[in-house]
């Protein structure tokens, strides 16, 4: 208070002040109302009863560490400990022990922009229903010199179900590209719609008049909207944002192809996607989602009733996804919300 009144009287304003000594100013105002007043503070008196025990926390702490998780975040990390048969303690706790041990790792910074929607809505319900494809730039060794990943992925399962790097983007590749994956993949074109923004390879001849001679039904993103494409944008955003992902730029076609074909394979086969209740495309578009959504909810339902006292609500959802729509119109996000 002698500290606060001094620099007070010397011109300093109160919540700068306060500031200085981590305290509010309404904290010197009650001071100075009730100047012989004791600390009213006193704290938690008692452990919550549903509080983890010290061994349970070791637990945690010990998995959160271990080289083969500390890589994982609590979403990733918490449904794959399910999908083995191990349930520890919910997600929030997971993260409320990482910011109390200082556990959490910075990220780097993503720009969050508005989701404008767009009149354009394909709604998949099966694989190979609508697809989404887009082009992205790797870098070279050589300043200015990129190569450009082609990449199609199913909307419904988010599973890649091709990719192939060239050294320029152009149509004749494009529709080349889209031939073979139909081809590869064994999937009837017909009545297939295949989304993507407004690129020069998207809108070329040769590429529009191939899918017509597929039989694919095209679809673009809305005339100067940059998200208009957002399962594509999603999926090189964790590309290039991956942990894997490489810093320095890749020496030739070939280093490029190999670290593609790992990512592919890891996002596929591995990586939980938080938009299809954390199971891996993989097993979302070979139908083996509800046996795992399945078995994770005997596991809660079993940890609920050995702890009923740590749920206050229901257990988490772990429901399979259904309907999956494509740029959903307002009153849909609405609705769902």
């Amino acid at each position: 208070m002698s500290a606060i009144d001094q620099a007070t009287a010397g011109g300093a304003r109160l919540a700068q002040a306060c500031q200085i000594l981590g305290i509010s100013a309404r904290t010197i105002e009650r001071w100075r109302d009730n100047p012989e007043g004791e600390d009213a503070r006193h704290g938690p008196h008692h452990r919550p009863h549903n509080a983890l025990s010290s061994a349970e926390e070791s637990q945690v702490l010990s998995v959160l560490t271990s080289s083969r998780y500390a890589e994982l975040s609590p979403k990733q990390l918490v449904p794959q400990l399910a999908d083995e048969g191990v349930y520890l303690a919910s997600e929030s706790t997971f993260y409320r022990l990482q910011r109390r041990h200082g556990l959490r790792r910075t990220r780097r910074p993503m720009s969050r922009t508005h989701v404008t929607r767009s009149s354009t809505v394909h709604r998949a319900s099966a694989p190979n229903k609508v697809w989404s494809w887009d082009i992205t730039w790797l870098p070279t060794n050589v300043r200015g010199i990129y190569l450009h990943l082609y990449l199609v992925m199913d909307v419904w399962s988010r599973r890649i179900v091709g990719w192939k790097i060239a050294d320029r983007e152009s149509a004749e590749l494009a529709a080349e590209f889209i031939t073979e994956v139909c081809r590869d993949r064994q999937v009837d074109p017909r009545g297939l719609v295949l989304h993507s923004d407004n690129g020069k390879p998207m809108r070329g001849s040769t590429m529009v008049s191939t899918l017509q001679w597929l039989g694919v039904v095209p679809s673009f993103s809305r005339p100067h909207v940059s998200d208009d494409n957002p399962y594509s944008e999603s999926l090189f955003r964790t590309l290039k944002h991956t942990p894997a992902y490489p810093r320095l730029p890749f020496a030739d076609s070939q280093a490029a192809r190999r670290w593609v074909e790992r990512f592919v394979g890891w996002y596929n086969g591995q990586h939980r996607h938080s938009a299809i209740r954390f199971v891996t495309p993989d097993e979302r578009h070979c139908g083996r989602e509800h046996r795992i959504l399945a078995s994770r909810h005997q596991l809660y339902q079993r940890a609920r009733a050995s702890n009923p006292e740590r749920w206050s609500r229901a257990t988490r959802n772990w429901t399979p996804i259904g309907l999956v729509v494509l740029n959903p119109p307002r009153a849909d996000m609405q609705a769902a919300a």
